[in-house]
């Protein structure tokens, strides 16, 4: 029989879908499954979008540009203006979701066994881009006790070596919800220009910014021009995770130029739904004040029910709809799967993902699993009663 490759074999499963087996027989015995395990949200689609779709007048359903269409690479410009990032629709190029616009980051500015430098925890996907890009993650520990702040730019200094390529982070974070402060993005790209290193960031979650805090884009601080790459997308923004649109950003020719040539490899991105996300760009502001409100609302329901719980610890998102919580067992994986297999409240249980997929250091975060608040706040208080219930009754 022959042999796959090393690199599938060391492909990590994803902690997010890897329990779906056990949610989907919890479902034939009868049970109601509360998904806390992925960011896939309930708030609706902007009907502005869905309509683009539904009145197209396209006769064929062709190529576009690799790098997306020139009409919506310029109303992405556009947009990045009203926030302050000022960018040109030749920086621009539309990927096939945010993760391969990572994927391309990946494979222009890095070769096999090239190193990146990313905070865990982190979202866990950047474990199987690097290794299907042959590159290996060195990992700088944050801390639930600091909140997941940044660490300390002297960790950072001790991690870098000569294969050190660039700095990953997620802002806001996911699985964190940790929002970088405008200090914590200059110290990053001092340290990024100090080592001549590239600053990438994952921004899918700008607009999911909660108390009156602000985004900070690393493409809005001067002086990262030839350093700054921008990951985005519109699954979360607008909850179009099915349309598989996202973009890669940077001011730097070169990384586009060569980002261009992966993009050429695989043609062009879908054409409907760039015309969906084309359309997107124009949903009203109070789309996003009524979606906030509803987020914040949700995630003060949850940390407040979750610090009801003896022997937990959760640290307080301040964007994106994410939280780690830290759980008093030894093995959230077995934990969550004991949760769909053997547990339940009146016919009720919750599916939960670990968070020891979301670090890399082995060993780390065995105890801890991420929630996703994207149900309702009835949803979300029965999903933690549940919890609470499961936690007094559980053996390790």
């Amino acid at each position: 029989m022959p042999s796959i490759s090393k690199k599938g074999q060391s492909m990590p499963q994803s902690p997010i879908r890897k329990l779906v087996p056990f949610a989907e027989k919890a479902y034939k015995q009868g049970k109601t499954v509360y998904h806390l395990n992925i960011g896939q949200p309930d708030i609706k689609t902007p009907q502005i979008a869905l309509d683009a779709v539904k009145i197209h007048s396209l006769d064929i359903l062709a190529y576009t540009r690799s790098e997306g269409s020139e009409q919506y690479r310029q109303k992405i410009a556009k947009y990045y203006a009203k926030n302050n990032i000022h960018v040109k629709h030749d920086d621009i190029i539309v990927t096939t979701g945010g993760s391969e616009a990572l994927l391309f980051a990946f494979g222009s500015i890095m070769d096999v066994d090239d190193e990146i430098i990313i905070p865990e925890p982190f979202y866990a996907n950047y474990n199987g881009f690097s290794t299907a890009s042959g590159v290996k993650v060195v990992p700088v520990i944050s801390k639930i006790e600091d909140n997941f702040a940044l660490p300390p730019i002297e960790e950072f200094e001790k991690l870098i070596t000569p294969k050190t390529k660039g700095i990953l982070i997620c802002n806001p974070g996911n699985p964190t919800g940790y929002l970088y402060s405008k200090e914590e993005i200059k110290k990053l790209a001092a340290i990024v220009k100090k080592h001549n290193l590239f600053l990438i960031a994952d921004e899918v979650y700008r607009e999911f910014a909660y108390d009156g805090a602000k985004h900070y884009s690393i493409l809005q601080e001067e002086g990262l021009e030839d350093y700054a790459i921008v990951i985005d997308s519109v699954s979360k923004r607008y909850s179009m995770c099915g349309a598989r649109i996202g973009c890669l950003v940077s001011k730097n020719k070169e990384v586009i130029q060569t980002a261009l040539k992966f993009a050429q490899a695989r043609l062009s991105p879908p054409t409907l739904a760039q015309i969906a996300s084309e359309a997107a760009l124009d949903t009203p502001q109070s789309y996003f004040d009524d979606v906030i409100e509803e987020y914040v609302e949700r995630r003060n329901t949850l940390i407040s029910e979750l610090n009801k719980i003896e022997g937990l610890k959760v640290a307080n998102p301040k964007g994106a709809f994410y939280c780690i919580a830290e759980l008093p067992v030894k093995n959230s994986d077995a934990f969550a799967q004991w949760l769909l297999e053997d547990f339940d409240v009146d016919g009720e249980t919750v599916m939960v993902a670990p968070a020891a997929g979301f670090y890399s250091t082995p060993g780390v975060g065995l105890n801890q699993i991420r929630i996703a608040y994207v149900l309702n706040k009835q949803s979300l208080i029965k999903s933690v009663n549940i919890l609470k219930e499961a936690l007094k009754v559980y053996k390790d």
